[in-house]
């Protein structure tokens, strides 16, 4: 069966998922939560976001695989979804070099971690890869549901759906900032996004869709900026989101900058279930 998974999504951080703040979520008609960093393999906060809420679909962003137990992760997965069947998915990537300690063969390890959950008895159909390059979107089109980006543009989604086909999901993750000053909301996108155009997977897949060197060295051009963060008031954001959609997403996350991550997210989504997010 296929989870309905809606438009929109919402990306938490750990101080940020609260049972409070997926019920307001689900109030303001997010389809999903995506839990940002790696999760304990327990998963017991994704458990408790479900527990709280009734309809969202709580996922993983990612499960890092040379940190999560794959072994764990599975039990888990079962445990939550005799409770909750329909509403959990598992998003699980191979990190980043300048990270992860062990960093090697990062393909061949997202492989062996899907082998180990097939065979206890995860389906595939409950996984989701952080997926960038073309190697790991293959995977992503064979071994899974279909892939988790982030720090993407709808070029990278086009190219994206391209190799997964029609009928697996594509979920970009996108910076978002309630700001109509331009370079004040500039300045906080490019503080929101520094840490990660450090990381080569992030700056290689950005290079690969379009953009240059000069787009990618400090201060980071205006162009990459708004491209990674949407920036404006509700209506451009929806804009930028329905450009996904358009693109070939079939859910984004959005990710939220700002003093009152909650309560941009809260605001973007009352006002995109008002425009019917179309992207025809």
């Amino acid at each position: 069966m296929t989870i309905e998974l809606g438009p929109l999504g919402a990306y938490l951080t750990a101080a940020e998922a609260t049972a409070a703040q997926a019920v307001a979520l689900e109030e303001a008609g997010y389809g999903a939560v995506w839990m940002a960093a790696s999760p304990a393999a327990d998963l017991l906060p994704a458990e408790r976001l479900l527990d709280a809420t009734s309809r969202i679909v709580v996922g993983t962003s990612v499960l890092n695989v040379w940190q999560a137990d794959a072994e764990e992760v599975a039990a888990s997965y079962h445990r939550i979804a005799r409770k909750h069947a329909d509403r959990l998915l598992l998003g699980i990537g191979a990190g980043h070099r300048e990270i992860n300690a062990g960093y090697a063969s990062p393909v061949a390890k997202v492989a062996s971690y899907l082998d180990t959950l097939h065979a206890a008895g995860v389906p595939a159909g409950r996984v989701l890869l952080a997926a960038l390059g073309p190697r790991m979107l293959r995977l992503a089109a064979d071994r899974a549901a279909g892939t988790l980006t982030l720090q993407v543009t709808p070029e990278h989604t086009r190219r994206a759906r391209e190799v997964l086909g029609p009928d697996k999901l594509v979920i970009p993750g996108h910076g978002v900032l309630l700001d109509t000053d331009v370079e004040r909301a500039r300045e906080t996108g490019r503080a929101a996004v520094r840490p990660m155009l450090g990381i080569a997977n992030y700056a290689g897949n950005l290079r690969r869709i379009g953009y240059t060197d000069e787009d990618l060295t400090e201060p980071f051009s205006d162009r990459l900026i708004d491209a990674l963060v949407l920036h404006g008031d509700e209506e451009a954001i929806v804009a930028g989101i329905r450009a996904e959609l358009a693109a070939g997403a079939d859910h984004v996350g959005l990710h939220a900058a700002g003093e009152d991550p909650i309560g941009v997210l809260r605001s973007i989504g009352k006002r995109a279930a008002g425009a019917v997010i179309d992207p025809s």
